[in-house]
């Protein structure tokens, strides 16, 4: 599973953080044009491609792919 992330989307929220139970997900470093850190796919071999952070995120900035 591929997880993407768009970071000029991301408002930070930790919403699909707080939904994912395989910890694959977590704030990262860097800081978007906004000015917020956005979400990284920290662990992604751990993801089974629920797709859960994905209806989650408010903003839209998470999508799954085979």
């Amino acid at each position: 599973m591929k997880i993407t992330i768009n970071a000029e989307f991301c408002k930070s929220c930790g919403l699909c953080v707080d939904v994912c139970k395989r910890d694959v997900l977590a704030v990262g470093p860097a800081t978007n044009s906004k000015g917020y850190r956005a979400i990284v796919a920290a662990h992604p071999e751990h993801c089974v491609g629920c797709s859960v952070c994905a209806v989650m995120c408010p903003e839209g900035a998470i999508a799954l792919k085979r």
